[in-house]
């Protein structure tokens, strides 16, 4: 999204004005009049003014004004750097909005500050979203996280870079994406292979490779598989055949971010790497020719790929349940989709907004994304122990692949002190 430069996509413009408390319910507002005022917070996924969030945000505001005169919205965007922190304290304090946008939901619905997806959405709503995505929003199979927007992840090739390597097909095997690091590196490529396992999102970049090998974060029963066999050995690869043999580029893959290798994509100094959409944004901007694909697997194209999603939520405290769900119901109306997704290349949520971008030729070069989106694989953010495991992967992935590193130890620490929170949460 354009988060985390995507979700990564990380870093959003300045903060809008400070939030003020929230308004109580209904029949508090100004006069006495039974006028209601819904407190909205929401990440900003642009990058400067220009594209700010606020301005979606404020035009889908008047327009739900115009149609509840009884229901006036107050938005206030947040850079994606300080929300989560300033969401918190909000709720810390008892100033709760009515509404949030951020990226993960489970803690406040693990206090039971959320209210449940049926208790606010109208029946076609709660019907209209991607399968796949929705259940991610689930905790103990209730919705309480409402998906906002989603992204899938393709592996992306410089075309002028193939040619000149003399590759002829786009690799479905890590065999074959191996010899055609080879072949790059051969010609002189900088970054045969971009492996960012830095601290700024490698958990995705490890979660791709781990399903391309049959793995995993989790398992169909929600329990965590982070030290199974199968991720042992994916790493093991990764450690022996490419970072080993000198084709993931000179610098080491844990002090490498993605967005590092985005920029090194759009100078033409990677051959191969992992991306999400907004990567085509940056290499069209420089002129890069690039090629998108399945991404490849121990044994043929990897049957998953990572899908993320951020979240809506609606916060119980100010009892405004009914006027909540009609803001929210109006959010998800096919147009109000589409015009967000759209403007930051991100894929929609729900089925009647992706039928109609595949539809449309002019959303064509994400057709590709969309159709990876149907059995892609989300983090598990349903567990109030991600948020600490999930940095705990960022900070440590990296120095399993290194020459010398240990797989097994490295993904059997984070089990435990995976284990050890769910534990504790139970």
């Amino acid at each position: 999204m354009q988060r985390r430069r995507f979700m990564g996509l990380t870093a959003a413009g300045a903060a809008a004005a400070a939030i003020s408390p929230a308004l109580t319910a209904c029949g508090t507002g100004s006069g006495g009049s039974g006028e209601v005022t819904l407190k909205v917070v929401a990440a900003d996924y642009g990058d400067s003014s220009a594209n700010s969030s606020q301005k979606y945000w404020d035009k889908l505001a008047r327009a739900f004004e115009a149609k509840h005169k009884d229901i006036k919205v107050d938005v206030t965007i947040l850079s994606w750097t300080e929300i989560d922190k300033r969401l918190g304290e909000m709720v810390k304090k008892g100033e709760a909005p009515d509404i949030a946008q951020i990226g993960a939901y489970a803690d406040f619905a693990a206090e039971g500050k959320l209210y449940r997806a049926d208790q606010m959405l109208s029946i076609p709503t709660q019907a209209g979203f991607i399968d796949s995505i929705a259940r991610a929003g689930e905790v103990k199979r209730v919705a309480y996280g409402l998906p906002f927007v989603s992204s899938a992840r393709l592996f992306f090739y410089n075309k002028g870079l193939f040619d000149q390597a003399g590759i002829t097909s786009v690799p479905e095997t890590w065999a074959e994406l191996k010899e055609a690091a080879v072949q790059l590196k051969a010609i002189g490529v900088k970054i045969p292979y971009g492996l960012p396992l830095g601290p700024e999102e490698g958990q995705g970049e490890a979660l791709m490779w781990l399903l391309g090998g049959g793995g995993g974060y989790s398992d169909s029963n929600g329990s965590y598989t982070i030290d199974s066999t199968q991720n042992i050995k994916t790493l093991e690869w990764l450690r022996d055949e490419l970072v080993g043999k000198g084709l993931t580029g000179p610098d080491a893959p844990a002090r490498t971010n993605r967005q590092d290798i985005f920029d090194a994509f759009t100078r033409g100094e990677v051959g191969m790497l992992n991306g999400h959409p907004t990567l085509m944004q940056q290499a069209d901007g420089h002129g890069i020719k690039y090629g998108t694909a399945p991404l490849p697997g121990r044994d043929g194209k990897s049957t998953s790929t990572l899908g993320v999603a951020d979240w809506i939520m609606a916060f119980k405290q100010n009892g405004n349940r009914r006027q909540a769900g009609l803001f929210l119901d109006f959010l998800y109306d096919r147009k109000n989709v589409l015009d967000f997704t759209t403007q930051y290349d991100l894929l929609p949520v729900t089925t009647k907004a992706s039928e109609e971008m595949r539809k449309e030729t002019q959303y064509k070069r994400l057709w590709k994304f969309l159709d990876e989106l149907g059995t892609a694989q989300f983090y598990p953010v349903d567990k109030t122990s991600w948020a600490t495991v999930n940095q705990n992967l960022k900070n440590k992935i990296g120095a399993a692949v290194a020459k010398g590193g240990d797989p097994a130890g490295v993904l059997s620490e984070v089990q435990r002190e995976a284990d050890a929170m769910e534990s504790a949460a139970s």
